[in-house]
Parts: C-alpha cells; structure tokens; sequence
C-alpha cells in the first residue's frame, strides 16, 4: 500500500516538473522571440533615419548646385549630415542610441528648412543683380552713344579734345569679379571671393591720333602697395612704369570701350581694403580711380 502511493507521490512530482521544464522552455522561447523581433524593429528604424539623412543630403546637393555663389552655410550643413549619417552607421541597436539620433535628425530637419528659405532668398536677389547689370550695361551703352552725339554737336569740347595728338580716357572703374567656368562674371565686393579684378575705361574720340594699333599701361596697386598682375617694369627715356596689364586695341579714331583682367601677385588671394586704377599713355597718366574690397 505504501509502495503504491509513493508511485502515485512520485509520478505527480515528475507530471510538476515537466510541466514547469515546458513553461520554462515556452516562457524562455517567447523572449527569444520578442527580442528578436525588438533588434529587427531596431535595425529598420537605423536604416529609416539613414535614409531620411541620405534624403536630408541631397537636398542640400542640389540646392547647392542651383546657386551660382557658393552658400558656405549650405556646404557646413551638409558636412554635419554626412557626419552624423557616419557617426549612426556604427551606432549601437538600441532604444536610447537611436532616440538621440532622431532628435539630431529632427533638429537639422529644422535648421535645413530656414537655410533652403534663406538660400531661395539669395536665388532671387542673384537673379535681380543680374538684371541690374543687363540694364546698367544698357545704360552705359546709350550713355556712350550720347556721349559721342555730344562730342558731335559741341564744337568747343571737340577743339578741347582734339588739341592734343595723344589717347586719353573717360569712366575708369574698377572691381572684383567671380569668374564661372562657363564664362560669367560675377561682380563682388567680398575680397576672398574675387579672382580677379576687372578695370573698364573709354578711349576718348581724337582725330589728331595716329589710327591703327595703340597701346596703354593698367596700373593697380593693392591697400599693401603692391603693383598686382604682371607687376613688370617698362623705361621710357629715363623714367621707369611698374604695370599690370598692357591694353593693346586698334584705334579708329572714335570713342572706344576697353577692359582688362588683372590677377592678384602669384598664389596670393586678394586683400581687404582700398585698391587704386591708374591708366598711363608711356609715363603719362591719363586717368586714375579708386574702389573697395571687404
């Protein structure tokens, strides 16, 4: 009889313990699980951030190709994107990693929203300077031709200019430049910005001047003193010019418009600071201005 219930004792405990060995194994199965499913649903979300930066990052590409003045601000964002997109790439899976990447994410999210703004602002200032300049260089051209009616029409101011055989110049200006690969100048006033500098000026009408080639010395001289472009050195008689440039033209006798190009001294960038043109005929000088760079 005791023998009987202890069988009956014994089987019970045994029926206990594979019961709670199949809760354990399907408890212990169940968080595998949850916690498979929990890396993956990690890992979608690393990948959704990357490609919300990836997106993020060619906005900015494009944006900053649209614009034909380099946007330093534009080119700072996008670097601090593809160091964060760097940055998450070997981040650990988990919760409080990718929480602070999203925030990241949300707050360039905000600072790319007031760039584009700004930038599409800059776009269309651009775009009025450029009509500014199609219009002034309009204005300059019936300017000249007005110039020459007066030079027509006024006899006296005509004896004036006539007087003496030799060129002289009117409108001398000078100014920095950005020049595009495909050509464009871009004026501006940013002395980091300038490739180089672009000096205009008007040949006065002379009709006691030989016709045929002439020639007339651009001289520019940096805020430090220093005579830019060539800076090469020509004699005459026994006075010596350091130039910039040599204005080479054919002359016929009417009112002619010149520019040059003039490049800062070797591998050095342009200085802040005020810049003087001058014109020379030989060691004449015929006309001079000034201008700014910032």
């Amino acid at each position: 009889m005791t023998d009987k219930k202890s069988n009956i004792g014994l089987k019970v405990a045994l029926g206990i313990a594979l019961a709670l060995f199949l809760g354990t194994g399907f408890y212990t199965s169940q968080l595998y699980q949850e916690k498979k499913e929990n890396e993956e649903n990690l890992v979608k979300e690393k990948q959704m951030v990357m490609n919300d930066l990836s997106n993020m990052a060619k906005q900015y590409d494009i944006a900053i190709e649209e614009n034909d003045i380099s946007n330093e601000k534009l080119i700072e964002a996008k670097e601090r994107i593809q160091s964060l997109m760097d940055s998450l790439k070997v981040s650990e899976n988990n919760i409080a990693s990718l929480w602070k990447y999203k925030q990241k994410y949300l707050s360039l999210q905000k600072e790319m929203d007031v760039l584009l703004v700004e930038n599409d602002r800059l776009k269309v200032e651009n775009q009025l300077l450029a009509t500014s300049l199609d219009s002034t260089k309009v204005r300059l051209e019936q300017r000249t031709m007005f110039t020459d009616s007066l030079l027509v029409q006024n006899t006296a101011l005509a004896e004036v200019v006539e007087t003496a055989a030799v060129l002289n110049t009117v409108g001398l200006k000078g100014y920095g430049v950005i020049e595009r690969s495909s050509g464009k100048l871009i004026p501006t006033e940013r002395a980091r910005r300038v490739d180089k500098i672009r000096v205009c000026y008007t040949v006065a009408k002379n009709s006691l001047v030989q016709a045929g080639d002439q020639e007339l010395f651009v001289q520019v001289i940096d805020p430090n003193n220093n005579t830019l472009g060539e800076n090469a050195q020509i004699q005459f008689d026994d006075k010596t010019l350091n130039y910039s440039v040599i204005s080479k033209f054919n002359y016929e006798n009417n009112s002619l418009d010149v520019c040059e190009f003039v490049e800062a001294r070797g591998d050095d960038d342009f200085v802040k600071g005020l810049y003087t043109i001058n014109v020379f005929n030989q060691t004449e000088l015929v006309s001079s201005n000034e201008f700014t760079l910032k």
